[in-house]
């Protein structure tokens, strides 16, 4: 659950007045099944659900007119604070979550492997809670791969680093997990452009890594593209990493070419960095910015 705030100024030592707050169910997985419904694109989002705030939950995804299946847990899911303000400052608290069972691990394993025959594409997305495994999304990408399923991977850390070993088909990371996971900084594009490489080596089939404001980097087997977005005044830019990611898996399902799907994703990470609070741009605001996104390669 996420708690979000928006209000008058960030400032230390000083007071700030709330101008709006609202809940919303969150997650990164389900932040890309609201785009991609929002695009028209079919969607199946799969979550744990426990606790007060699992019911609050529920009653959340349900008004989002999308299916959805949910997992039951003995324990409570997290809550999340976000605040914003006028200036697009922003600051995103997050709990750690519960410790899961491995009954309940194994339960959402098996709810996401009975749906793989529908599918096209799994979108594996967030971090590992505590009592998974770091190469549980491994499994799942394995287990995608043998029914023909296309596969992209959206987390953090040690579950990133293990689970691009088992390749899949393309991995999303911003700026500072790629920077975790290749322990260097990265500052130029020339860096940025190696790094995408350096990821892709890893084992992923393709890369997009997400530069914020800067737009994205995608790397397939022989080609290396920069999608620019266009200068925009940007609200509140947490989950416009959700929106892009969710974009460009709608383009690519879509059949689009790998550099079109970076540029909707990119056009649509940015029409979303546009509006208030955790909100995500629909397809006619995507379409505007979409326009105004150039891609080129670089190599």
């Amino acid at each position: 659950m996420d708690q979000n705030i928006s209000a008058d100024q960030l400032v230390f030592e000083d007071r700030a007045y709330i101008l709006d707050s609202f809940e919303s169910a969150g997650g990164r997985g389900v932040n890309a099944s609201r785009v991609i419904h929002s695009f028209g694109g079919k969607t199946l989002a799969i979550a744990f659900s426990g606790g007060e705030s699992g019911t609050l939950f529920e009653g959340l995804m349900r008004s989002y007119g999308f299916p959805s299946d949910f997992v039951p847990m003995k324990n409570a899911i997290r809550r999340n604070l976000s605040i914003t303000d006028k200036q697009g400052l922003s600051v995103k608290l997050n709990e750690r979550g519960p410790e899961l069972f491995q009954k309940e691990v194994a339960a959402i394993q098996h709810a996401i492997i009975r749906r793989l025959p529908k599918a096209k594409w799994l979108m594996l997305c967030g971090s590992v809670p505590p009592g998974v495994a770091n190469d549980f999304y491994s499994s799942l990408i394995l287990a995608a791969k043998a029914q023909g399923v296309s596969t992209l991977l959206d987390t953090d850390s040690d579950p990133l680093t293990l689970s691009i070993e088992a390749g899949p088909t393309v991995v999303t990371p911003n700026q500072s997990e790629a920077e975790r996971l290749l322990g260097r900084a990265l500052l130029t594009r020339s860096h940025f452009v190696e790094a995408a490489q350096r990821i892709r080596d890893m084992g992923a089939e393709n890369v997009v890594l997400s530069l914020g404001a800067r737009g994205a980097m995608g790397c397939t087997q022989d080609r290396v593209f920069e999608a620019i977005p266009p200068r925009v005044d940007a609200v509140c830019p947490i989950g416009a990493g959700d929106a892009m990611a969710a974009a460009f898996t709608w383009a690519m399902s879509k059949g689009k070419a790998f550099y079109d799907a970076l540029r909707w994703g990119v056009a649509a990470g940015t029409a979303s960095a546009m509006l208030p609070g955790i909100s995500f741009a629909n397809l006619e605001q995507t379409k505007a910015i979409y326009k105004r996104v150039e891609v080129k390669p670089v190599i």
